[in-house]
């Protein structure tokens, strides 16, 4: 999960090969409706999130095409910025449903590192490099007494162990009987 860092995403894909890439949505709404005037982005705006919050890929896709309808003649860079991503946008349809609310946006990573941002603002810098990290540390260490846990935690073992998810629910697979029977790859 993250934005359009090309530096992460190569650091990522060179340590873990298989990794997918999600983009955050928050990021790239903001990037689409930039392209946009003023008068439009609201409209804009709501179809954006209805794409994101689609409850199939199909749907997501669907409604891509019906902002394309709308918006690619007088304002193709909206359309581009929608679209030069796409796949790495939706690829959050192939995990358990319980987790594309943390999978959507980079948030959840943002938002720890926001407490650290501000008190290093206020402080005017730490003095030192050590120093600096023993703040951010000690920051870190205390926000993560009030976080919650991921939905769908007991899900993750799924997902790590490479249990396939179609649209948010778990994948099956027929035997040979025609069977449908829970996916364990």
């Amino acid at each position: 999960m993250g934005d359009s860092a090309l530096g992460f995403w190569a650091a990522a894909g060179a340590v873990w090969p298989d990794t997918r890439e999600q983009r955050c949505w928050v990021h790239r709404l903001g990037n689409v409706l930039d392209k946009l005037p003023k008068r439009l982005q609201p409209k804009a705006k709501q179809a954006l999130h209805a794409i994101m919050q689609a409850p199939t890929r199909a749907e997501a896709e669907a409604g891509i095409e019906l902002f394309a309808a709308e918006y690619d003649a007088k304002y193709p860079k909206a359309l581009g910025s929608l679209r030069r991503d796409q796949a790495q946008l939706l690829t959050f349809y192939d995990f358990p449903a319980e987790h594309w609310r943390h999978l959507r946006t980079t948030n959840i990573i943002e938002s720890p590192f926001a407490t650290v941002r501000l008190r290093q603002r206020v402080t005017k810098g730490a003095g030192s490099r050590t120093k600096a990290l023993m703040m951010a540390f000690k920051l870190l260490a205390m926000a993560e007494e009030r976080w919650r846990k991921v939905n769908g935690s007991e899900l993750l073992p799924l997902v790590r162990a490479g249990v396939g998810f179609i649209n948010g629910a778990q994948a099956t697979v027929k035997n040979a009987v025609g069977e449908a029977k829970e996916s364990v790859a």
